[in-house]
């Protein structure tokens, strides 16, 4: 099984062991799922896909454009959408209660709430804004790595990145929190109400995320400092356009109500957990991949 993964990119494994985990998970908990099958059902389409994907990559054009950003940002978000059927159903016990104590005690009250001594129209607006940034940030780092012909340092970004995605997860499932915007809603005496765009982002984000219990760790937060941290190794230019951009994200994280501000600490860590790990299995997975590739030519 080992040397068979080993022919496959560190990032196609790390697919197919995490979307396995959540088929054995589906089928452990399938008297609690309202629809146990049809979760397993898209996840081994997400499998069938990966193979499919992975068989005409060696075609070039759009095939490996497919292969190598499209399709994994596709399982990244197929996947989060599926945990909405997932999390609650596995794990019912929310931790928001705890959140909410630790950010009172950090803080002597509410962030959410201290907030709206801020809150205008216009500031309501730029931080919607760029809380929408996470979703492009990672796909802009990634075609600039394409373009620039960095295929080393774009198939280690994919890996760390899409572990980053895939740690964050665990978190909801392990640790389910829906964030202060529904639990400490009764506090909240001021309306967030933007100038043109806050309002329509943030309804088009609800009726595509749903209610999900993914507020602990920050995936927001984790997600955009890895790109930085991505950014400062391998494009400085990069680092220095996000570095704004990611710094709102994050403010806006707590500003727009989606999280504690120790999710925001959670997702910090997770960053540095992300790296930490995600080098050294990355290194040990391009290492065992080549002793393997020499054993098999060693064989002919």
């Amino acid at each position: 099984m080992l040397r068979m993964l080993l022919r496959v990119r560190a990032v196609d494994a790390l697919m197919l062991v995490f979307v396995l985990f959540l088929i054995s998970l589906s089928i452990a908990y399938k008297d609690r799922l309202p629809d146990a099958g049809a979760l397993v059902s898209v996840y081994f389409a997400l499998l069938a896909g990966q193979a499919l994907v992975a068989s005409v990559k060696g075609k070039g054009g759009f095939f490996r454009l497919l292969y190598d950003l499209i399709y994994p940002v596709i399982y990244v978000v197929v996947i989060f959408d599926s945990l909405g059927n997932l999390v609650h159903y596995v794990n019912p016990r929310d931790i928001d209660p705890l959140l909410i104590r630790l950010d009172y005690k950090l803080f002597g009250g509410y962030p959410t709430v201290m907030f709206e001594a801020l809150v205008t129209p216009l500031l309501t607006e730029v931080f919607q804004i760029a809380y929408t940034t996470y979703y492009f940030i990672p796909v802009v780092f990634g075609v600039v790595l394409k373009l620039r012909g960095r295929e080393e340092e774009f198939q280690r970004s994919l890996f760390l990145l899409v572990l980053c995605f895939f740690l964050s997860y665990l978190g909801y499932i392990f640790m389910p929190a829906l964030g202060p915007r529904y639990t400490i809603s009764h506090l909240h005496s001021t309306e967030l109400t933007g100038l043109f765009l806050a309002t329509p982002i943030e309804r088009l984000l609800n009726s595509l995320e749903g209610i999900k219990r993914d507020a602990f760790p920050s995936g927001h937060t984790a997600v955009a400092l890895l790109v930085l941290v991505l950014s400062l190794r391998y494009e400085r230019v990069l680092f220095w356009i996000f570095l704004l951009p990611v710094a709102a994200l994050i403010l806006s994280t707590v500003y727009c109500r989606y999280h504690y501000a120790v999710d925001i600490f959670a997702g910090m860590g997770l960053t540095i957990i992300t790296v930490f790990i995600g080098d050294r299995c990355y290194d040990c997975w391009q290492k065992r991949q080549s002793a393997d590739s020499r054993g098999r030519k060693e064989n002919i």
